[in-house]
């Protein structure tokens, strides 16, 4: 196992898997029940950062970077396809020691854990999707074609607009977000997206999780504008799901009502503990 310490990020520390070093961050108890928080395309693990102080006070928290995104590494040859990026997160849990975890994913973090739970039955406990498109057909956005190298220089306001339909319509992106949004690179928002839409073309999510059998809770926002809200029903097709829709909040429930998202979230984890 290879675990190293690292002091200067926030309590985060490195774990060595196929992939290169994934970053880690853990928070609450070491002996409860552990949450496992996947960000979204080419996010990273900031996410969850207002969620964070809500969960960990009865949880072990664990939030990782994907390889690619945030402090992980960001190896020129990676693979970002569904299958390898969940076999990183779960072989990220074994280093820790960790045997069973809730596997929480916001947009296409939702489909890691969706490919965790396939894989690694023994390791999910159940599973919440947050604003996870079931399948291509409920996709909205249409991407706005753009110089990768001009991202990081856009002014604020240009960053505010070109990731709007990120977060509902009229929301005003607070300038503390705009440092994780301007980190964000687009080459591995463009693989990232196109491994994801591979895997939704294969087969959908609520197909999948109806095979996998695991408890499971879908958050959407009902304003969110990259994928139809109503979609979010498609998962009432998996035997013992729960579907919660959130008014006026739009794609980054984490990011737009943390303490909704939350909460809705901890009432989940009561009911399924074991």
């Amino acid at each position: 196992m290879t675990v190293s310490e690292d002091k200067t990020c926030g309590g985060g520390s490195t774990v060595t898997v196929d992939g290169g070093a994934i970053q880690v961050y853990q928070d609450g108890p070491r002996d409860a029940p552990v949450l496992l928080l996947i960000h979204g395309t080419a996010a990273s693990a900031e996410t969850w950062e207002s969620m964070v102080p809500l969960l960990a006070a009865a949880h072990h928290v664990v939030r990782v970077d994907l390889p690619g995104c945030g402090r992980s590494d960001h190896p020129a040859d990676a693979s970002y396809a569904v299958p390898d990026q969940a076999r990183r997160a779960a072989a990220a849990l074994d280093r820790l020691g960790i045997e069973r975890a809730w596997a929480i994913g916001h947009s296409s973090g939702g489909a890691v854990a969706t490919a965790i739970a396939e894989q690694r039955a023994d390791l999910v406990r159940a599973l919440v999707l947050i604003d996870s498109g079931p399948d291509m057909s409920a996709y909205l956005a249409s991407e706005t074609a753009l110089d990768p190298r001009r991202w990081p220089e856009l002014t604020d306001e240009q960053l505010r607009a070109a990731a709007a339909s990120a977060f509902a319509p009229g929301y005003r992106i607070p300038q503390a977000l705009l440092p994780q949004l301007r980190a964000m690179d687009l080459q591995v928002f463009a693989a990232t997206s196109a491994a994801v839409q591979a895997y939704l073309n294969e087969r959908g999510l609520p197909a999948r999780l109806a095979h996998v059998a695991k408890p499971l809770l879908v958050l959407f926002g009902e304003q969110d504008q990259r994928w139809r809200p109503g979609s979010a029903l498609d998962y009432r097709a998996v035997p013992g799901s729960t579907v919660v829709l959130m008014p006026d909040v739009g794609h980054s429930p984490p990011l737009e009502d943390p303490a909704q998202t939350a909460r809705i979230l901890l009432s989940f984890t009561d009911i399924h503990t074991d």
